[in-house]
């Protein structure tokens, strides 16, 4: 079949590089335009872009899914749209475009966690299981009916970064899997089965630790936003943010919720229950370091405060 793929981050990347590999034509790739980054916010192309143009494939730049990518989109003919991550809706007549239709590949086991962070709000949520679901996009969010899902236990240690990460490669085999079928005309999509929860896009202010949550909820907040928004509190009007945490050994002494102490070697930070060992930091203005090498800096004597 003759494919055009939709995406624009590096989670999408995985699935071009394998529908590239296969026997289908990867005839276009949208994707949303260059966009300026780091500190000189210098106008760089998204990671799908950067891989079409390693694997030679043409690439339309859209921030919007409007008639013009519909006309770019419609001039190539494709039989199927593969969309993974692009960053926004498509809608008729484009929905419509491709032989086919599109589909989807999407992070969390659908109906639950549709939306923008279906990763992060498990993480977030302490669900135990996630995975990722290809599905038929219709008009409605992530409603259309699922050809196929991954499932997989939610790592305990795992961030919301190195989740996707992982996601994003097994899901591309996935992704194949119903290409092949659809060409085939063995693939069959049933209706999502449950009641929906929504994943909205995370907010800076997400990523602020809840310090009187129990400790278990406190770690995955943490988890959950790293590595965007990121997880950061408030220490002296500054914002200190962390970016690795873990639980405090067994028999720490109480801290209260917000409060931080050196406890021997380690920098411990109090919750709603037991205590956090805060493994990595960033102080505002500062690079990434190791919490005691912070602390020494700090100059805090016994324990400060944050909220």
């Amino acid at each position: 079949m003759r494919l055009v793929f939709a995406g624009t981050p590096d989670a999408a990347v995985p699935t071009l590089r394998r529908l590239a590999a296969s026997d289908h034509d990867v005839v276009a790739v949208v994707t949303r335009a260059d966009a300026p980054l780091g500190r000189k916010r210098v106008l760089t192309p998204s990671p799908v872009a950067q891989a079409a143009a390693e694997l030679g494939i043409p690439v339309i730049k859209a921030d919007r899914l409007d008639a013009d990518a519909t006309e770019a989109v419609r001039a190539v003919e494709p039989d199927l749209g593969v969309i993974v991550a692009y960053g926004g809706l498509v809608r008729e007549p484009l929905l419509s475009l491709p032989a086919h239709g599109w589909i989807n590949l999407h992070f969390s086991l659908l109906p639950r966690w549709r939306g923008a962070a279906p990763v992060q709000r498990a993480i977030i949520a302490g669900d135990a299981e996630t995975g990722a679901a290809v599905f038929q996009l219709v008009p409605e969010l992530d409603a259309g009916d699922v050809f196929s899902v991954l499932r997989t236990p939610v790592p305990g240690d795992a961030t919301a970064g190195e989740l996707l990460a992982d996601l994003a490669v097994r899901g591309a085999e996935v992704v194949a899997d119903v290409v092949d079928g659809i060409a085939a005309g063995t693939a069959v999509a049933q209706p999502q089965v449950g009641e929906p929860t929504f994943a909205a896009k995370l907010t800076l202010e997400d990523g602020r630790i809840p310090w009187t949550d129990p400790r278990e909820a406190v770690l995955a907040r943490i988890r959950g936003v790293t590595p965007e928004p990121g997880a950061h509190t408030a220490l002296d009007g500054a914002r200190l943010k962390v970016h690795a945490a873990a639980p405090a050994p067994d028999g720490s002494a109480a801290l209260a919720p917000g409060e931080l102490a050196l406890v021997g070697k380690t920098v411990q930070a109090g919750t709603g229950s037991e205590p956090i060992v805060l493994e990595l930091v960033q102080p505002a203005g500062k690079g990434l370091m190791h919490a005691p090498d912070w602390w020494r800096g700090l100059r805090a004597g016994g324990r400060v405060v944050a909220s």
